[in-house]
């Protein structure tokens, strides 16, 4: 069984920065596929970033050049950096892990972004 638990979340200006962090729980997570998505109010949940077993990375248009997916197999933990981050970024964020034919995800962090 594993277990993610998203961080990092919270409130932030039009323009600054924040760093989510995930950790997983379990012995597979260097032979996992990870992403980060995100549902804000009234939309479908999409897909933000993905990083593969290998770290090759993949962003959704609307954040490439702003976001940064990165993953720590030592630490279990995969991360999102955030910069220049727009009022459209408000969301709720969720990690997702993918190994075995199985997925897991996280309970989500918001992050709003509201001057």
């Amino acid at each position: 069984q594993v277990q993610l638990v998203e961080s990092g979340g919270g409130l932030v200006q039009p323009g600054g920065s924040l760093r989510l962090s995930c950790a997983a729980s379990g012995s597979i997570f260097s032979r996992s596929a990870l992403g980060w998505y995100r549902q804000a109010p009234g939309k479908q949940r999409e897909w933000v970033a993905l990083i593969s077993t290998g770290g090759s990375t993949n962003y959704a248009v609307s954040v490439k050049g702003r976001f940064t997916i990165s993953r720590d197999n030592a630490k279990n933990t995969v991360n999102l950096q955030m910069n220049s981050l727009k009022p459209e970024d408000t969301a709720v964020y969720y990690c997702r892990l993918t190994a075995l034919g199985l997925e897991y995800w996280g309970e989500g962090t918001q992050v709003t972004v509201s001057s």
